[in-house]
This record gives C-alpha cells, structure tokens and sequence, in this order.
C-alpha cells in the first residue's frame, strides 16, 4: 500500500501572516500522530499515514482557523431512523367488582336556591364527608360526577369482604349526611339528601379515553345497574341487588322492595333497601345457632377448654392461647365453650372482637365490649340516653 506524505520543510516556513496557519498545522499532526494514532513522525520531516481510510477532524479547541481560509467542514455521518413509535395497548384486568352509586337528591332545587359560589362550597362539603367515610373502608372513588359520586370496592385494592365494606360506607354517608346537615342548616339554611344504589358482578378495568383524560373505569353491566339502583332509592337510603345481598352474610338488616324490571334488563330482579348494620361481631354471630353444623373432631380441644374452665372455678386463674389457620374452627370452639358455661351462676363469657373497620380506633375491642354487654347501648337512643347510662353505670 502506498503511503502518503507531507513534507515537513515544505510546512514550515513560518511568517507572521502564517502563524495562526501554522498553529492549525500543529494541532492537526498532534491529533493525527498522539489521539487518534493514524500517522507517525519521522525525523520531524514526514508524516507517514499508517491508518485506514479518512475519517473527518475536527480543529483541536485552542486552534483558531484565519479569516482566509474557510473553516474545516465535517462530514456528516449516516444515521439510523428512529423506530416508528407503536403505541402500546392499555391492560385491563377481569375482575369481581361492588360498585356504589352516590347522588345528590334534589341538587337542580339547591342551584337555584344558592349562589354559584355558595353551591360549590357547600357541593364540596358533600363530597369530603363522603370521601371520609369512603377511605376509612378503603373503597376507591373513581369518579366525581357533578355532584355524583362512582366508588369501587375491590379494586384497586381487593378485600375478601368488599360487599360488606360497601354497605358499610354507604350507611356512614348516610349518618354523615345528619352531621353536616346540622353545620349547612346554619351557614347556609340548607338541608342535604343522598341516594345510593350498590350492585356486585364481574367488570373489566382498565384505560378509558386519552391524553390528560384518562381514567380507570370499570366496564360491563354492573356499573350499570348500580346507577339503576340508585335512581329507585329513596332519599336517605341504601338499595341494594340480590346478588350484593348473597355476600352480607347475616351482618345486615334489610326489607325487600320486592322485584323490578330495570331499564336495559330483560329479566325483573329482587331489590332490598338496607336499613341498618346488626349487632353482630362475628360470623358465627351473624349465621346464629340455626344455621351451625354440628362439631365433630374436636373432643380433645373442647375438652382441654372444659379442664381449664374446672380450674378456673377452684381459683386457679387460666390463660388459654388457641391459634391455627383461619378457617380451622378456632372461634367455634369458644361458641360452644361459651354454650357450656353460659347455665352457670356468675358466669361471664364475652369474647371481645377486633374489626378492621376501627383500626384507628384506640382500644376498640374494649369498648366495644363495655357498650354491648355492660352498658346494653340500643340503636335507637340519642347520645344524651347514652351518656346518662353511662353516667348510671358509674354510679
């Protein structure tokens, strides 16, 4: 291969006009021969190229090109075309899902009653009440639709009682409402009402619509019918479908509205309003006696319970720890233990519950245990009826 050269002496005859030429010359060879390696020097008179084919150079930072001579031009390099952008296709996911319905009753009234400013505080003083109750059962607000509001229960966070959370947010907006009817009726003279409908049934979730207006909606029939339900209720009640009410097991007290043919259903189905939460803490609480099945296999852990109730009864104080799997039958031991000693004089067997719905709730358990049993609190009585039994109880 022939080499190229430059000769050195033909290079450097150096006059004053040439000098930022000749810095140009020197910063070139330095990057020729020290960075890139592409030329050596021989005895400082030729430059002998050693490699492979031409690449652009750039002029070393502190080299200056003169006026006269125009600037050295880069060649561009081909570059690769960017990938064609696919746009990604949003995931949805199948799932069982209680939806509840929330409507302002009677809130076309209410605008012409309040000035524009004044329906906005108090619109926003309804949807933070319901937003509390909401968010202590962990239900998901999906959308705020004037002054309606779309709640999920199991998703995006799943529970295995998501029916029972449901109805249990909707009878705590309820009694939220008679709250904050008691401040509006006072700053604004106003009086609120709710109507809420609840359905259970399977949905798809996932993307709806585009840009900045995307939401996580939840598709098919049940959203459907639980607005359904919602526009049958009346003011200041829950409505609720037959397929809701299958997955309240006993917690609840309700009356049949009896069947209604819905529009957009080909088929009537059972409706029931919800009218107030039972007095159960337990699920063997709520089934009762009647719909229990007989314990079998258990002799050996009712009769150590037993041993250690004979125990107590001499003055020997017993701690018992039963612990297992959920599902094992733990609770149904101490029913029936509780069933055993309960013909005794001075017997006093009350199991205290925790419950999830009062996590935040200092010693819930215990005054849970102390309404129930010592105080005997009726649903009805007014909280001064409360106090004074308290009051009493003292005494």
């Amino acid at each position: 291969m022939r080499h190229h050269g430059f000769s050195r002496s033909s290079l450097c005859k150096v006059t004053s006009e040439q000098a930022p030429r000749n810095l140009l010359i020197e910063g070139l060879k330095d990057e020729l021969i020290f960075a890139r390696h592409l030329a050596r020097d021989e005895d400082g008179r030729v430059l002998v190229w050693t490699g492979g084919a031409a690449t652009p150079l750039s002029p070393p930072p502190h080299a200056t090109t003169p006026a006269s001579q125009p600037p050295l031009q880069e060649t561009a390099l081909p570059q690769t075309a960017p990938r064609p952008v696919t746009p990604s296709t949003p995931e949805a996911e199948r799932r069982q899902l209680t939806v509840l319905f929330c409507d302002l009753v009677d809130s076309t009234v209410l605008a012409g009653q309040l000035d524009p400013e004044d329906l906005r505080e108090v619109v926003r003083a309804y949807q933070e009440t319901c937003a509390k109750v909401i968010a202590r059962f962990e239900g998901h607000i999906a959308q705020y639709l004037g002054d309606g509001l779309l709640v999920y229960f199991g998703y995006p966070l799943a529970h295995e009682d998501d029916a029972q959370r449901a109805v249990r947010a909707g009878l705590g907006m309820i009694d939220a409402m008679g709250q904050l009817n008691t401040r509006l009726a006072q700053e604004r003279g106003v009086h609120l009402a709710v109507r809420l409908g609840l359905h259970t049934g399977l949905v798809v979730v996932g993307d709806v619509g585009g840009g900045t207006r995307q939401e996580q909606l939840a598709l098919g029939e049940t959203p459907n019918l639980a607005a359904r339900l919602q526009a049958m209720a009346r003011p200041n009640t829950l409505v609720v479908s037959a397929a809701t009410l299958q997955l309240l097991g006993g917690f609840f007290t309700y009356q049949s509205l009896g069947t209604s043919l819905l529009k957009g259903l080909a088929q009537p189905i059972e409706v029931y309003q919800v009218l107030y939460e039972s007095m159960a803490r337990s699920r063997l609480e709520a089934v009762g006696s009647t719909g229990l099945t007989p314990l079998v296999g258990r002799e050996q852990e009712l009769g150590l319970l037993q041993e250690r109730w004979v125990q107590v009864k001499e003055g020997v104080g017993q701690v018992v720890l039963l612990s297992g799997e959920a599902g094992i039958g733990k609770s149904r031991l101490v029913q029936v233990l509780k069933e055993h000693v309960s013909t005794e004089p001075q017997a006093w067997l009350t199991p205290c519950q925790c419950s999830p719905y009062y996590q935040h709730s200092a010693l819930y358990p215990m005054i849970d245990l102390l309404e129930r049993v010592a105080l005997r609190f009726e649903r009805d009585e007014s909280p001064p009826q409360k106090l004074s039994k308290l009051e009493g109880f003292l005494v």
